[in-house]
């Protein structure tokens, strides 16, 4: 192996069907570690967030709704720790081959979860208000 004066890289020829797989630089490795453990972070917090709100929390006016959302929060945390691991696969074998980073699709996915949910507690609080 030998190293790259550019950012530490050094190539070697991978086993799967004759593709190059290069050493990437320790840090793009780093960083996807990173970003991998943030997402769980994320989802660690959605999980709480799901139990919180189905143990400690006061029913809302509408029956249900309440474990509804304590549901939606938990299948969110799933959902965002199984797809935080494959992002973190998918790059780092798009690094070490060289190839395009995949898109990513977590962030809307959050962001679109979140949302929602949200605006579904916002309703339901303003209905147990107003009720």
């Amino acid at each position: 192996m030998t190293g790259d004066s550019a950012g530490g890289a050094s190539a070697r020829t991978g086993s799967r069907g004759g593709d190059e797989e290069t050493e990437p630089d320790y840090r793009f490795s780093l960083a996807n570690e990173r970003t991998f453990l943030a997402y769980i972070r994320t989802s660690l917090a959605l999980l709480a967030g799901g139990v919180v709100l189905e143990q400690l929390i006061p029913p809302f006016g509408i029956r249900g709704s309440r474990s509804a959302l304590s549901i939606v929060l938990l299948c969110l945390a799933g959902v965002v720790a199984g797809s935080s691991y494959l992002r973190w696969r998918q790059t780092e074998r798009a690094l070490r081959l060289q190839l395009p980073l995949p898109a990513a699709r977590l962030p809307l996915l959050l962001g679109v979860g979140l949302l929602l949910t949200s605006v579904a507690v916002l309703v339901l609080v303003v209905l147990k208000v107003t009720a």
